[in-house]
């Protein structure tokens, strides 16, 4: 029997963030996370979902026609199974991404995956389960993002793409956290300290707001 995973949802948008923003996208948003952050959009997917096998869901992707695929949650690696989708998915000749909120142990996700992975601003109230030693897995394919709620969250997210020199390693993503950070303060302060990370918003808020499933 295929192994099952729980799914809140399968859809096809468009990319909103990290380096394949604006491409045509699936997203199989898993359901779960050991997270509780405080600006989380995607509280929804903590609970309920689907069980679906693995070819079930390989075989809703390939309906959409889509090259871009992302696994997201709630937090993916939460399910044991998601490795072997993310590992699927790329036998398959998708170019995928993986979101992951930095707190569980990347080592085993497929080197072909793109891995999109957070670390926690103290804002988020989830600063403490930050598995710094996930940034060893990091290649120049993969991003860390850091969600920013103010100007201790900018100086705190500064001292560490310093202290693990991120921006040799991979590709560094700053966001304001929606309805909290005024964007153009946090460009300004990426201008003004010369930062090499880059500035980036949530297109597909831009384009649908807070709805979900798009």
């Amino acid at each position: 029997m295929s192994e099952s995973l729980r799914i809140t949802e399968i859809f096809h948008s468009l990319q909103g963030e990290a380096r394949t923003v604006g491409w045509p996208t699936v997203f199989v948003r898993l359901t779960g996370c050991p997270l509780r952050c405080v600006y989380c959009d995607t509280a929804y997917a903590f609970k309920g979902g689907e069980s679906l096998s693995l070819d079930e869901i390989l075989a809703r992707v390939a309906g959409f026609g889509a090259r871009h695929v992302t696994v997201t949650g709630g937090e993916p690696l939460a399910q044991r199974g998601c490795f072997d989708l993310l590992q699927q998915l790329c036998d398959q000749g998708y170019e995928v991404s993986l979101e992951t909120s930095g707190a569980l142990d990347v080592g085993d996700v497929d080197p072909r995956v793109s891995k999109v992975m957070d670390l926690k601003t103290p804002s988020s109230g989830e600063s403490g389960r930050n598995r710094y030693e996930n940034i060893d897995h990091l290649a120049t394919k993969d991003q860390v993002k850091f969600v920013i709620g103010g100007e201790a969250d900018y100086s705190w997210s500064l001292d560490k793409v310093r202290e693990y020199a991120l921006p040799d390693r991979c590709e560094v993503l700053f966001s304001p956290v929606a309805d909290v950070m005024p964007a153009s303060q946090l460009a300004e302060w990426i201008l003004r300290d010369r930062l090499p990370v880059r500035f980036q918003l949530q297109l597909h808020k831009i384009l649908w707001g807070d709805e979900a499933g798009r």
